[in-house]
C-alpha cells in the first residue's frame, strides 16, 4: 500500500497555527514523523486565502524537502496554483489533483508530460461528484484518453473515486468498490486512491468506520491511501488486511511493526 502522509494541511487547526506564525520547526517535525513512519509521500496543503496560497506552499515545500528526501505530493483545488510551485519540487512526486472540472486536465496533463510524476485524478466534473457507478467510471475514462494524448500511461495515475458520507449514502462503500473494480478491469496497471475520513463524517465511531474501510478497500484492491501515518490504529489495520490477505510473506512487516511499538495498543505502566 503507498501512504501518503495527510498531516501537512493548513485545513488542521495546528498546522494553520504554524502556518499563520511561519514555524518552521513544527512543519519540519510533521514531516520528518511521517517519514519515520513510512510514508511514501507527503501532502502539502495550504490551505489559505487564494492571494497567499502560492507563497505559502512554497515556503511548506521548502521546509519540508530540506527535512527530508520523501517524495511530495502538491495539494491545492486551483491548478494554476499547482503549475506557479512546480518547478520548486527538487524530485517527482505526486499531483493532488485533476478531475474534469473546468481545465484542470488540460493545464496538469501537459506540466507534467515526459517527467515521472503521478496525478491523482478525482471522478467529478462541473456537474460536482456523481452519485452512481457509470458516472465515475465515463469521468475516469475520460481522463484517462486527455492523459494519454501527453504520453502519460494508466499506471501513472491514481483514481479517486470520491468515497460519500456513509451516513448520507448507505451504499456509499459498495459504489465506492464497484467503481474501483470497474476501472481496474478497464485498465488494469491503473491505481485507486482513496482519503479514509470521508466515508465516517456524521457518525459516531468515526475511527472505528474509518478502520473498517480501509480493509475492506483494501481486499477490493485500493493501491494507496491519504491518510495519516501516524495514527497507530489505522497501521495496525492496514498491516493486519495485508498480511492477511498473504501480501505480507511470513507476516514480516506485521512483526516488524509490533517489535517497533507502532502497532497494537499503546503500552502502560
Amino acid at each position: 500500500m503507498i501512504i501518503i502522509g495527510e498531516k501537512i494541511n493548513g485545513t488542521i487547526p495546528s498546522v494553520k497555527k504554524a502556518i499563520e506564525e511561519r514555524d518552521e520547526g513544527f512543519i519540519r517535525n510533521l514531516a520528518l514523523k511521517q517519514a519515520e513512519a513510512g510514508a511514501h509521500y507527503l501532502d502539502v496543503c495550504a490551505s489559505t486565502a487564494p492571494e497567499h496560497e502560492v507563497e505559502t506552499l512554497i515556503w511548506l515545500m521548502n521546509i519540508v524537502q530540506d527535512a527530508v528526501d520523501t517524495p511530495l505530493c502538491i495539494d491545492s483545488p486551483n491548478a494554476k496554483t499547482i503549475e506557479k510551485v512546480f518547478q520548486n519540487a527538487k524530485r517527482p512526486g505526486l499531483i493532488n489533483s485533476v478531475s474534469e472540472e473546468g481545465d484542470k486536465c488540460e493545464i496538469i496533463f501537459p506540466m507534467i508530460k515526459g517527467t515521472d510524476w503521478q496525478v491523482i485524478a478525482l471522478t467529478c466534473d462541473n456537474r460536482g461528484i456523481p452519485s452512481d457507478v457509470q458516472t465515475r467510471v465515463d469521468i475516469t475514462k475520460i481522463m484517462v484518453e486527455k492523459a494519454q494524448k501527453y504520453d502519460i500511461t494508466p499506471d501513472r495515475i491514481h483514481v479517486d473515486p470520491l468515497v460519500m458520507a456513509l451516513s448520507a449514502d448507505n451504499n456509499s462503500l459498495m459504489n465506492f468498490v464497484e467503481t474501483l473494480q470497474t476501472v481496474k478491469k478497464l485498465y488494469p496497471t491503473i491505481k485507486v486512491t482513496s482519503g479514509l475520513s470521508n466515508i465516517s463524517f456524521g457518525m459516531p465511531l468515526r475511527k472505528i468506520v474509518n478502520q473498517h474501510f480501509l480493509t475492506i478497500a483494501v481486499y477490493a484492491g485500493m493501491d494507496s491511501a491519504i491518510m495519516d501515518p501516524l495514527n497507530r490504529d489505522m497501521n495496525t489495520t492496514l498491516v493486519t488486511a495485508e498480511a492477511l490477505l498473504g501480501r505480507d510473506k511470513f507476516c514480516r512487516k506485521f512483526s516488524n511493526a509490533y517489535r517497533k511499538n507502532t502497532i497494537g495498543p499503546v503500552k502502560t505502566a
